[in-house]
């Protein structure tokens, strides 16, 4: 049986597409058949997260526990299966997440003032189209410009 003890993340790095949460020694131990595993940074290193799905994307990486010479090796696809690892991956990565909706939500309202202001803008426009072709006597603009509005 395989339990998380500790994981907690040296440090994290973020851009656009990925949180990386990069593990070091002693920040991360597994309880495997009751003997602590501390990780040691042999092979694999960083948790990989998609910031847009949300999903684990390393999910091939191997990672190594050391309990005295004994070495296990276990892959993120065993530990994504482990309901307190994605709990406790869950808290480390949700301020990410939280800035992130906030800077969609700051997007999505800047877009629609963007849309209000330009449908604004064409109004304005044909309303000073139709005021030059009622100046020219231009009809037959004047009725398709009515139309628009």
């Amino acid at each position: 049986m395989v339990t998380v003890k500790l994981l907690k993340p040296y440090y994290i790095k973020m851009n656009s597409e990925y949180i990386r949460i990069i593990l070091a020694y002693q920040y991360f131990s597994l309880l495997i058949n009751k003997k602590v595993y501390h990780f040691v940074p042999i092979e694999g290193q960083e948790i990989l997260i998609n910031r847009k799905t949300k999903q684990v994307v390393n999910t091939e990486t191997k990672f190594a526990f050391q309990k005295g010479k004994e070495i296990i090796y276990i892959t993120m696809k065993k530990l994504t299966s482990l309901v307190d690892f994605m709990d406790q991956l869950e808290e480390i990565i949700k301020p990410y997440y939280e800035k992130t909706l906030s800077i969609q939500k700051q997007d999505e309202q800047i877009n629609e003032k963007t849309e209000r202001l330009i449908k604004e803008l064409e109004e304005q426009n044909i309303k000073r189209l139709i005021d030059k072709s009622l100046d020219e006597g231009d009809i037959h603009t004047f009725n398709t410009l009515v139309q628009l509005l």
